[in-house]
């Protein structure tokens, strides 16, 4: 999650210097044109200068738009991440007390959830692999499944459920 937020922030980042060096470019175009237009009127020159100059304000005004949405399409992702996520700690908590799992149960299905596999919640607890085997037993068994993919499953089924009803 942080490292897309540092992609996107680069990106964001990069578009900026461009809407600014094309907002440069326009300012210098406009002044050209205002200068020729003292000078001597209208040619050719000038109205492909004038062009130009418009087309640059065109693409600055669309890019600072672009850039905009981008900010905020961000924000509106993070929030709704962050939602998921809130929702996801409340369904797990709600379900490992309806499974009357035990803490050390609890912590074992949770690191499960986010996708440990059995050495991994092992080091993490300071635990022995064949404990977090049995509590992975003891805690399928409770919530009524038979695998680590149902268990992921059972609560995606209800996220989606429950996101969509």
């Amino acid at each position: 999650m942080i490292e897309r937020r540092h992609a996107l922030e680069r990106r964001t980042t990069a578009m900026i210097v461009v809407v600014i060096l094309q907002l440069a470019a326009t300012i210098f175009f406009l002044v050209d044109v205002t200068g020729d237009l003292r000078a001597g009127g209208l040619g050719s020159h000038l109205l492909v200068e004038g062009g130009a100059a418009m087309a640059l304000l065109a693409g600055v005004l669309f890019g600072a738009a672009q850039i905009r949405w981008l900010v905020l399409r961000a924000r509106q992702d993070e929030a709704a991440v962050a939602t998921a996520r809130g929702a996801l700690a409340d369904l797990a908590r709600l379900r490992f007390a309806d499974w009357r799992l035990t803490v050390a149960e609890a912590d074992v299905a949770l690191f499960a959830l986010k996708g440990c596999d059995v050495a991994e919640i092992a080091a993490l607890r300071g635990a022995a692999p064949g404990t977090v085997r049995a509590q992975l037993a003891r805690v399928y068994a409770k919530a009524g499944v038979r695998t680590h993919s149902a268990l992921m499953a059972l609560f995606m089924e209800e996220l989606v459920e429950t996101g969509g009803g």
